[in-house]
């Protein structure tokens, strides 16, 4: 998926003069200064260079990093699956089996987010079926949302989220 704020990879290294300034890779990246500043301060980028002035210099390899970094972003990976994935493109020994590793566990955990949304449209849509949509104060989709799922105040079941159990405690039960 090309972004259309940022110049091609064939062309950001020949129209460039390098080093550049933050506002400059940012352009270049199409990440924020403010974004760029947060990913280099969690260690997503190497050691920036700084200037005298203690102003940020970057150099290309740093763009294209970030530019991996706004990939991995936008594909929903969170940041510690990006700080691995970084560190495992710029290791030429790395083991593709490790990429595959976080690519997976994303992955799933794509489709489990999936799941809870498309629940959630379900139970939407069963509450606006429910509601008539008229002149009247009555309306499920409020008392829904009123009582959360599991009580017994409405009738209206249609979507639980996914939860932990809690510990069952060993009480005795009356007789």
């Amino acid at each position: 998926m090309a972004h259309s704020n940022t110049i091609s990879d064939t062309n950001i290294d020949l129209l460039t003069t390098w080093p550049v300034n933050i506002g400059k890779a940012a352009e270049l990246s199409g990440i924020s200064p403010k974004m760029l500043r947060h990913y280099e301060m969690l260690g997503l980028l190497g050691d920036v260079v700084r200037t005298d002035s203690n102003y940020r210099q970057y150099t290309l390899a740093d763009v294209h990093s970030l530019r991996f970094i706004r990939r991995a972003r936008d594909m929903g990976f969170g940041l510690d699956a990006i700080a691995e994935l970084v560190s495992l493109w710029h290791n030429r020994k790395r083991s593709s089996a490790s990429v595959k590793r976080i690519t997976q566990k994303h992955l799933e955990e794509l489709a489990q987010r999936i799941e809870a949304l498309q629940a959630m449209q379900r139970t939407l849509g069963g509450l606006l079926h429910l509601c008539p949509g008229d002149g009247r104060p009555d309306c499920p989709i409020l008392d829904d949302l009123a009582h959360p799922p599991g009580t017994t105040e409405t009738g209206t079941k249609l979507y639980k989220p996914a939860t932990t159990a809690a510990p069952r405690r060993n009480t005795p039960r009356p007789h």
